[in-house]
């Protein structure tokens, strides 16, 4: 009987998206917890079953868990610091102002070069 693999793929393409979306609060935090309840349901899965399961796809498979994991932290950080900052400015319409002020002087700048 051919053991069955888990196929780490998916929460690897996942959590590196995650990763590169850290810049954008909450849409890494969706993309890596997703990446990690897959693994963490197929881990699950292969843990009730051990001999239906190829080892060596187990452990890829918890490799990956690992690095979702990181990448959630990480995002989880981020988002927690955005919400912070934008806390500490004063609120949301503070935020989004100076931000239009930024973006105001960066377009005049532009404009004399």
């Amino acid at each position: 009987m051919e053991k069955q693999r888990l196929n780490p793929t998916l929460v690897y393409v996942l959590a590196i998206i995650g990763l590169l979306c850290c810049c954008i609060p909450g849409f890494g935090v969706i993309l890596a917890g997703i990446a990690f309840f897959i693994a963490f349901n197929q881990i699950k899965k292969a843990q009730l079953n051990p001999e239906e399961y190829d080892l060596k796809s187990v452990n890829a498979m918890n490799t990956a868990k690992t690095l979702a994991l990181v990448i959630l932290i990480i995002n989880v950080l981020i988002l927690v610091w955005s919400i912070y900052q934008i806390y500490s400015m004063g609120g949301w319409e503070a935020y989004w102002g100076q931000f239009e002020e930024a973006f105001k002087q960066g377009l005049e700048s532009s404009n004399q070069n």
